[in-house]
């Protein structure tokens, strides 16, 4: 069973930046599929950013696209979600996950991901 844990979150103003880390132990995060999520109080788990295992093609959320950039460093075992312009609608718990078993159909499902980090929150407030 892997690991991951998340680090990077924070407070930051609307327009600012933060860069999500997640570091995965425990298994080689290039043979799975890595997915951001975030979740807000009251409201669901929701697909930010991912890519499929060994994938060049990485996919977003409409929400975030243009704003949050998702990123691998197979040398780290790591994998990185750059947020920039964020919004206060972005405020959330935010959690990697990865599976080998992901495809392209439900890549952007929490239910598709066996292994997940505690999460990281993310405040975004003026």
């Amino acid at each position: 069973q892997g690991q991951l844990v998340e680090s990077g979150g924070g407070l930051v103003q609307p327009g600012g930046s933060l860069r999500l880390s997640c570091a995965a132990s425990g298994f080689t995060s290039d043979y799975y599929a890595i997915g951001w999520f975030r979740q807000a109080p009251g409201k669901e788990r929701e697909f930010v950013a991912g890519s499929k295992r060994s994938g060049t093609y990485t996919y977003y959320a409409d929400s975030v696209k243009g704003r949050f950039t998702f990123s691998r460093d197979n040398s780290k075992n790591a994998i990185y979600l750059q947020m920039n312009d964020l919004r206060l609608e972005d405020t959330a718990v935010y959690y990697c996950a990865a599976d080998q078993n992901v495809i392209t159909s439900t890549i952007r499902s929490p239910q598709a991901y066996d292994d997940w980090g505690q999460g990281t929150q993310v405040t975004v407030s003026s």
